[in-house]
């Protein structure tokens, strides 16, 4: 875990990415910014998650985007943490001059997108540098600026910007820069707005009214979680971050605010997220429902049944935030790349894959959200009863399987363990409900790909599953045999899959995806990638069921101390450097922590 303070030098990293530890984000539920600890903003996109970024610092240099607010000494220490249980970034600098706060938010949307930015001095004189590059089209537009009163006004194509300050700021080389002192008591503020260029509005100032209702809005969500476990502080923290990375509107969930963030630095392992994909989503959807969140359950199977509409052989595994179907995956040149790493890529090719396991997801998603709300929906079952028979008729068949694998198809074990999902819980869900369905064709349909899995699928010789048919490979997504109900925790096999799963996947402590050593067989790529963090969280949950308690405290414990000093994760960690990386915050890693840590408490419960 990053300390709580620590000395920054600007100037002197400016050719270097900026770790992923050292950013926080703020958010107003249809986009998000990554701020770092020395106060600048490298990534933003506007209006909303998928749209081009006007910062993009963090993909390339100064030049592609960023605004920087922090003390002209650039030798700081610097401490910052959330306000209570919000998304209201503070930031404190201390120098040999004074020290000085800076609150950073996103208001929740109303007619504008807005980052306001607040400076109070705490004590002494501190010397503070505004520095602001716009540039749209990921890192590549300069808009055209233009001064209005006390307003500054930014032009280009559809895009415009509205910025306020009360402090002076001036136009040097296509950057907005002003200096100032900030002296103990004294309050400086600066308002971002993005609105259609077409719509002339002026920036929204009211900043401290603006600040008490950002507070107000998420103290009464986080407000609402259920849980009250030994581990709320973590739980809690990414539940605001699962809803940060909620776009309201649709109530889609995308599965990270970045793109092209390496799974391994200097790596080609780099792919766009920030879209919604219904596995990550159908997870999401599980953790909300056993922490008290509703609203969010109903909103999203909402988004379900529009974003889906259609022929079952038509469902994607991923759509845009409000439902889009077109994400073509191209490659931006212009970008340097995180720390180098290319290519950077618009866009994910994968949206056309054929993943088996996401209907056994989203049936599941359905089915807990019935029996948590005890409301069945008459729409949601006749989706739910025609994906099924999509899978009565295509189980038997190969696909790219849960990691969206760019080489052959194959039979994934995991994939043929979700269309047993898929099946199980919808004839629970009639039987539980008296819903109209064909049971009895189900049942046998569901021991029919129960027996070809430990026909085909198992490693006799370990007594564990295996990643594919007639394969020795393992696969960390066999950990969810146990947690979905295909295996009884107390079987022989799936004790023995998570032993094995431990002894062969297990990289410094934490555990690994699959194996990659095997170049281009493994997934079709090249390279390597770090440990995938929310398998690590799998594998705690299944350890705490099988009655490893003290080796699961043990991991969740390691787990939670990657996380960065404002409790965000990666997708991956990088065991080796010590670092973070994959896309920023990562909707599934936030996700495992939150069922791992239910399932800890649970178990450790058990015991007593």
């Amino acid at each position: 875990m990053t300390d709580g303070a620590s000395k920054i030098d600007d100037k002197s990293q400016q050719s270097q990415s900026t770790p992923l530890e050292d950013y926080a984000i703020i958010g107003d539920t249809h986009t998000v910014a990554l701020v770092g600890r020395n106060g600048s903003i490298d990534w933003l996109c506007l209006p909303r998650f998928d749209s081009d970024a006007c910062f993009a610092k963090l993909l390339g240099t100064e030049e592609n985007g960023f605004w920087q607010l922090a003390p002209v000494d650039g030798e700081s220490s610097v401490e910052r943490f959330y306000q209570d249980d919000t998304l209201v970034l503070v930031t404190e600098y201390a120098t040999d001059s004074g020290r000085v706060r800076v609150t950073d938010f996103m208001p929740i949307r109303s007619h504008q997108a807005s980052i306001v930015r607040i400076v109070t001095g705490l004590t002494g004189t501190i010397r503070m540098r505004c520095e602001i590059v716009v540039r749209f089209g990921y890192g590549t537009i300069v808009p055209w600026m233009r001064k209005e009163g006390d307003h500054l006004h930014g032009f280009a194509g559809p895009d415009s910007i509205c910025l306020f300050a009360t402090v002076e700021l001036e136009g040097q080389n296509y950057r907005t820069i002003g200096e100032f002192d900030v002296a103990a008591g004294d309050e400086v503020s600066f308002v971002l707005s993005w609105q259609d260029a077409a719509s002339q509005r002026r920036c929204t100032v009211d900043v401290k009214d603006q600040l008490q209702n950002t507070l107000r809005w998420w103290g009464n969500w986080s407000g609402r979680c259920t849980y009250n476990g030994p581990f709320r502080q973590s739980v809690v923290r990414s539940l605001i971050t699962l809803k940060a990375l909620t776009y309201a509107p649709s109530g889609g969930i995308v599965a990270a605010a970045t793109t092209s963030l390496p799974e391994a630095l200097g790596g080609g392992r780099n792919w766009d997220y920030r879209y919604c994909w219904l596995r990550d989503a159908s997870f999401t959807l599980l953790a909300f429902l056993q922490c008290g969140y509703m609203s969010e359950a109903a909103k999203w199977c909402e988004w379900l049944m529009r974003a889906v509409a259609g022929q079952p052989a038509q469902l994607q595994i991923m759509y845009g935030p409000a439902g889009e179907r077109r994400l073509t995956e191209i490659e931006i040149e212009w970008l340097a790349g995180y720390e180098g790493s290319k290519p950077v890529r618009i866009g994910n090719a994968a949206s056309a894959q054929v993943q088996l396991d996401v209907f056994g997801e989203v049936g599941s998603a359905l089915h807990h959200a019935r029996e948590i709300t005890s409301k069945p929906d008459a729409n949601e079952w006749d989706l739910q009863v025609a994906l099924v028979t999509h899978v009565e008729d295509h189980w038997r068949e190969p696909d790219e399987g849960i990691w969206e694998v760019r080489s052959t198809p194959r039979h994934f074990v995991h994939s043929k363990v979700m269309a047993w999902v898929a099946l199980d819980r919808a004839i629970k869900s009639a039987l539980q409900f008296g819903l109209s369905a064909p049971t009895e064709k189900w049942e046998k349909t569901r021991d029919e790909i129960r027996q070809d899995i430990l026909a085909n699928g198992v490693d006799h010789e370990r007594g564990c599953l295996t990643r594919s048919y007639d394969s020795k490979e393992l696969d960390a997504s066999l950990l969810l045999a146990g947690s979905f109900g295909f295996l009884e925790r107390s079987d022989p096999l799936f004790i023995g899959t998570v032993a094995a799963i431990k002894a062969d996947l297990m990289s410094d402590g934490f555990l690994l995806r699959y194996r990659t050593d095997d170049v281009g067989h493994a997934d079709g790529l090249t390279g390597v990638e770090g440990a995938f963090l929310a398998c690590s969280f799998w594998l705690v949950e299944a350890q705490a069921e099988i009655g490893e308690i003290d080796a699961a405290k043990d991991l969740f414990a390691r787990l939670v101390a990657v996380s960065n000093d404002v409790g965000l994760l990666s997708e991956e960690y990088d065991t080796k450097r010590g670092r973070l990386v994959g896309n920023f915050p990562q909707a599934f890693s936030h996700v495992g922590l939150i069922n791992a840590s239910i399932a800890l408490d649970r178990a450790v419960k058990k015991t007593k």
